[in-house]
């Protein structure tokens, strides 16, 4: 973004803004909240820049499960329940699940056990050859989409934690024989699919990201809803049958019990 683009988006001269980069004017809290705004800055980054210019932080970082934050729990989990019987889980900045679906669980079932001690990362769960990789189909093009996505978020928020993922991920061997798969198709270009090999059949997912539009708190403002919809008919079809098959499993078990 140029000078001339920051001060316009910001409502403040182009001299003002000069004034401020080179020191000759002191920037007002408010003002720095304003800039920071218009430069899309993370919360997070936000209160460094405040206490660096002698103001106090103020944004506050709370767990989830903070009593305040009860609301945006519910939230979450309604958006979560919303998608079934298609998969949707929720992370945080160095992509940590917070929380997930029904769904989800059909699609990890027989990773290694390592990769589901807490806290699990799904980047991690996704790409090491222990835990899906070996069934994503697509496992060469899903893994440079993750990777772009990595690098881009590292890019904005100069992480160290999101680094050493990506350095990690990176050195992950390929699957046993799994270059002789056939690479899935792009959809004209549009996205690329989550292709995940079952003994079923194989599913097909495009995916969305859901943050909050408003945040005022640091942990909520890093938390985004990873939404996966089926990108065919089949895939469609057979995540209903899964589910269907899991709510008539555990009536069963239910009346056993009784």
């Amino acid at each position: 973004m140029s000078q001339l683009d920051l001060a316009c988006e910001a409502d403040i001269s182009t001299k003002h803004l000069s004034f401020l980069e080179t020191g000759r004017s002191t920037p007002s809290r408010d003002m720095l909240l304003r800039i920071a705004e218009t430069l899309d800055i993370p919360l997070r980054d936000q209160n460094v820049m405040l206490v660096a210019a002698g103001y106090a932080p103020m944004f506050r970082e709370r767990s989830i499960d903070d009593p305040g934050l009860r609301i945006a729990r519910r939230s979450i989990e309604l958006m979560l329940q919303a998608q079934e019987p298609f998969p949707a889980l929720a992370v945080d900045r160095h992509w940590t699940l917070v929380a997930a679906n029904k769904a989800v669980s059909h699609l990890i079932a027989g990773v290694d056990s390592f990769l589901m001690i807490e806290p699990v990362n799904v980047l991690r769960l996704s790409l090491h050859p222990a835990g899906l990789a070996p069934r994503v189909a697509n496992l060469a093009q899903w893994r440079r989409h993750v990777i772009a996505r990595l690098r881009r978020q590292i890019d904005l928020t100069g992480d160290p934690v999101l680094n050493d993922l990506l350095e990690e991920i990176r050195d992950y061997p390929p699957p046993p024989g799994h270059p002789s798969r056939q690479p899935a198709p792009d959809y004209d270009g549009v996205a690329v699919p989550f292709q995940l090999v079952t003994i079923d059949g194989t599913l097909s997912f495009l995916s969305t990201t859901t943050v909050f539009g408003t945040p005022v708190d640091i942990t909520l403002s890093e938390l985004a809803i990873e939404s996966f919809f089926p990108a065919d008919a089949a895939t469609a079809d057979l995540m209903r049958r899964l589910s269907e098959g899991f709510k008539a499993g555990s009536d069963a078990l239910l009346q056993a019990s009784g």
